[in-house]
Formats: C-alpha cells, sequence, structure tokens
C-alpha cells in the first residue's frame, strides 16, 4: 500500500505525456535510451545523433540532428528501420509510438503498410509463375484474362499489354496510384476497381504499349488479377504461400483489410499534421500495387533472397536467370518491379511507398549485400527518411544519399 500513491503520480504523469504527443516522443527516447545503451552496436547511437539536413552551407561545420528532433520536426510519431550489411541483417529499431490512441511503441515487430513497396514483393508472384510455365511475360495479357480482360482499343490494336509491360511501368496503363478506403467505405472487389465503380479511374490502356515509361499502380491491379485467374488463389494467399513464407516473412500479409490476428501489431497512420487518420488507416483493395503490411526487418529478407540469388544461389526462391532480367534496366531506369540505378558503378534496386498516413524508402545493392529500409506512420516521413539515409549512408560509406552543399546564405 506504501507505492499506491506513487503508482499513481507515475499513472497521471503518463496520460499527461499521452495528451502531449510532442512531450511523449522525446519521453520515449530516454526510456529507450536507457535500456538500450549497454548492448546497442555504435552504428546505431551514430547515426540516430547524425541526421543531416537536405542542404548544408558549403565550407561551414556540418550540423547533425537527433532522430528524436527530427521526428518531432516533421510530425511523424513513429518510425522503424532495417540495415543490411554483407548479406546479414546488421540491425534493426523501432522508435516513437505505433498508437496514440492505446500508447503501443513501435518496436521491430510493429507492422506498416509498405505503400509502393508492395511492387516488387508482389512481382516476384509474376516471376515464379514465368519460372513453372504458367505465365508468359511477352504475351497478351488477356490470354489469361477470363472474369475481366483489358479493355481493346486504338492503342491495343497496334501493340498489346503484355506481363513485362505491366512489370516495367511501360504498358501504357492510366491510375498512377490509389488513395485507399477508409474503414466506412465500400470495400470494392478487384473487378470493380478495375471497371472505375471504386474511387480511380477505369484501368485502361491510354498510351500506345511499349512507347515509354509512365508509372502505374493500374498495371499492377491487371497482373494482381491475373495471378488469382491462372493459380485459381486469392493473391493474398497465393502471395503468403508461395512467396512470404518461402522467403521467411512470417510477419507480413496482403489481407486487406488486414485480418484481426495481425492488428495488434499494426501502426496507425498519421497525416501531415501528426493526427491520427478516422478509423487508424485506409484500406487496398489494389494489393499488388499497395496493400501489403509489413516491417523493415521483413523486407531486408526480400532485399538478401534478391542478393543471394544474384550471388549465385541456385535454390532460391527464383532462378538466378530470373533475377538477372527482374534486375535488368526495361525502360524510364525501371526493372521487372524495383527501380534501378547505377552509382559509380554499384546497381542499386529500390522502390519508396506512400499510402494514406504512410511513407517508406527501400534501398538495396545488387551485388554487395547492404541495405537500408526505413518504414514511417505519417505522411510527412519523407524528409525525415532523406536526413535519416543521409546519415546512414555517410557512416557506412555506402555513397547512396548525401546533402547538397550550397552557398551559406542559401542553406536551409
Amino acid at each position: 500500500m506504501a507505492f499506491a500513491p506513487w503508482a499513481k503520480t507515475i499513472s497521471h504523469f503518463l496520460t499527461y505525456l499521452m495528451m502531449r504527443q510532442h512531450l511523449l516522443l522525446p519521453f520515449l527516447f530516454l526510456l529507450l535510451g536507457m535500456a538500450c545503451q549497454k548492448k546497442e552496436l555504435p552504428d546505431i547511437h551514430a547515426i540516430e545523433n547524425g541526421l543531416l539536413l537536405d542542404q548544408q552551407p558549403e565550407g561551414s561545420p556540418v550540423q547533425t540532428f537527433s532522430l528524436a528532433e527530427r521526428m518531432e520536426h516533421y510530425q511523424v510519431p513513429g518510425l522503424s528501420i532495417a540495415v543490411v550489411e554483407k548479406g546479414k541483417l546488421k540491425w534493426a529499431k523501432g522508435y516513437g509510438i505505433a498508437h496514440t490512441g492505446t500508447g503501443q511503441a513501435v518496436d521491430t515487430e510493429t507492422l506498416f503498410q509498405a505503400g509502393s513497396i508492395s511492387k516488387p514483393v508482389a512481382a516476384l508472384a509474376v516471376l515464379k509463375l514465368v519460372q513453372e510455365g504458367l505465365l508468359d511475360l511477352d504475351v497478351d495479357v488477356n490470354q489469361y484474362l477470363k472474369e475481366w480482360q483489358v479493355p481493346e482499343n486504338a492503342f491495343t490494336a497496334k501493340e498489346k499489354v503484355t506481363l513485362r509491360g505491366l512489370l516495367s511501368h511501360t504498358a501504357g496503363v492510366n491510375v498512377h496510384g490509389f488513395p485507399g478506403y477508409k474503414q466506412t467505405d465500400p470495400f470494392p472487389s478487384l473487378v470493380e476497381v478495375l471497371n472505375g465503380s471504386g474511387n480511380t479511374p477505369p484501368i485502361e490502356v491510354d498510351k500506345l504499349p511499349g512507347s515509354g515509361w509512365r508509372y502505374s499502380g493500374g498495371g499492377y491491379t491487371i497482373f494482381e488479377k491475373v495471378v488469382e485467374e491462372v493459380t485459381g488463389r486469392a493473391f493474398e494467399r497465393y502471395m503468403e504461400e508461395e512467396i512470404l513464407l518461402p522467403l521467411g516473412m512470417r510477419n507480413s500479409s496482403y489481407e486487406q483489410p488486414i485480418g484481426g490476428r495481425w492488428q495488434k501489431n499494426s501502426s496507425a497512420a498519421y497525416d501531415r499534421q501528426g493526427e491520427i487518420l478516422e478509423g487508424f488507416w485506409h484500406n487496398y483493395p489494389e494489393k499488388a500495387a499497395a496493400g501489403l503490411w509489413t516491417t523493415p526487418t521483413e523486407l531486408a529478407k526480400y532485399c538478401i533472397a534478391i542478393q543471394e540469388i544474384r550471388g549465385g544461389k541456385e535454390d532460391g526462391l527464383l532462378r538466378p536467370e530470373l533475377v538477372e532480367q527482374m534486375l535488368t534496366e526495361q525502360d524510364g531506369s525501371w526493372g521487372l518491379g524495383p527501380a534501378l540505378e547505377q552509382r559509380e558503378g554499384r546497381l542499386l534496386f529500390k522502390h519508396g511507398g506512400k499510402n494514406a498516413g504512410f511513407t517508406n524508402q527501400l534501398i538495396a545493392f545488387a551485388d554487395e549485400g547492404n541495405a537500408v529500409i526505413v518504414m514511417t506512420n505519417a505522411d510527412r516521413g519523407n524528409g525525415l527518411i532523406r536526413e535519416l539515409l543521409h546519415a546512414v549512408s555517410a557512416y557506412y560509406g555506402w555513397g547512396i544519399s548525401s546533402p547538397k552543399l550550397v552557398a551559406p546564405e542559401s542553406a536551409d
């Protein structure tokens, strides 16, 4: 009984902090730092205290910031990161709050919506079916579609839509991205989305296939339907059984809306003012394009698997020749799923992700076994991610991201 007054005081203090998020984050960082300071790698301390602004005044000492400071600046309640070095997960850590309503903190198991990082993982389904002889990358996709087909028009009369075009955003298909649906909105079927009966236009070809690169979430929604038609399985089931579990991604799901078994570890989403979205997050029937719930640690497994096969592993999810195609530029610096970039002769595969209230980035080296994945539960996560990537790149000497040096009077 002697401790009851203290318990009541602590309870009131925590309640006060919960009501004032800008005070809660530094308090949580303090507690986490005290708990982890004896066992954390020096990498972690250096990076989380070495964030760099996008612009640095030329000729002046570099100014660094803590991750806690910049999370508060950008109104980002929660963040999770994983770093891969030489083909192994080097470290992973969560920061801040996953759900201000419950006080749930972000840890390495907290699920975030991957946004468009769903696409390169989903592309593995097509490549695996190609490997099994059930699909061909270069034939008319309408050969595989029964319930719904790509509408024929003047563009498709000249060139047909292929899976290669859909994966590389060169099929001439419209609909850049998807806003998702609130919990109170009617949730359309995949065919309804394709027909334009949801909150986006009908998915169709409005540019000559093969005539150039243009990003299209609509294209990925078409191949989602192809996978379902060819396998006879719901897309989320096929992905779980044939892609995610074989990769060891047991804490990931394409279920939309997300199933109850996953929700206790799912982060809420936050707008540009740091306010929680109504209903906590949006739902996405466009699963291949935007429907993956996952963690940076899980996406690290995807990166490592691709790097290992690229290095010659013969018994991986895909054969080396298919990964070689996946990482070969088709058009617009894009492969079959991921974006590609050459940095001083080093090949990177990468993808960003943006759903309502979630902002993420994945960058991996094809041949060096290094990667970094950052996921945030906020609409303003991009600036924070860039500054964090500057810190990661500077610490490891990876050359993937660096501030721009500007005249002192021009620096922010």
